[in-house]
């Protein structure tokens, strides 16, 4: 997929062809060695929380289930004071809670949500307490590998955008839709791109 994008990105885009020029060879990848369950799980542990302090936490949470991977019988099982213990905020204690009772009782077919349509993943996700847009976007693009994902409201993107198209202001979620709009079907990498071309500012 990756030749394919950058070819189209170039050929569609001379500010993003500049941009590619920049960053070099587009290293994309997906995180394979999660399960649909634990992505969901641990992008809800990161959340507010910078990235060193958010993988010492993260790091506890997997150490509660010993030699299993993290799932949502497991999870349930656990009581609040272990997850409290991990460095797990209350509220994301009942985020956590959320998801393995929504998993668990059907409502959320979390196995299967490779074979749904974007919008129908982001519905899903979206009904967990504590996932938003954002996140249910970031599991589309990083976990599921979906080529055409835009989050317009990422403010790593919206800087990345402002930086390349050399705008005065941030732009909006509208202004970012009709700018990307050449990009699809390959917007995700487009974002993979511009996330890299400001390393070190935002992401």
């Amino acid at each position: 997929m990756h030749r394919k994008a950058v070819n189209h990105l170039r050929r569609v885009d001379p500010v993003m062809a500049d941009v590619i020029a920049a960053v070099g060879p587009c290293r994309f990848k997906t995180a394979p060695h999660l399960s649909h369950f634990e992505s969901v799980a641990r992008s809800i542990i990161f959340q507010q929380l910078s990235g060193k302090a958010a993988g010492t936490i993260h790091g506890r949470f997997e150490a509660l289930f010993g030699a299993e991977r993290p799932h949502a019988a497991a999870l349930a099982a656990l009581p609040d004071e272990a997850l409290r213990s991990a460095g797990v905020s209350r509220q994301k204690v009942s985020y956590l809670r959320d998801l393995a009772e929504r998993v668990l009782a059907g409502a959320l077919p979390i196995e299967t949500l490779h074979e749904a349509p974007d919008v129908d993943v982001i519905r899903h996700l979206t009904s967990v307490k504590g996932v938003g847009v954002w996140t249910a976007q970031m599991f589309l693009m990083f976990r599921l590998g979906r080529p055409d994902v835009l989050p317009d409201l990422d403010l790593g993107i919206r800087k990345g955008i402002q930086q390349a198209y050399r705008l005065r202001k941030l732009p909006d979620a509208k202004r970012v839709h009709t700018i990307g709009a050449k990009w699809a079907p390959f917007r995700t990498i487009a974002c993979w791109y511009l996330w890299r071309s400001i390393d070190g500012e935002a992401s």
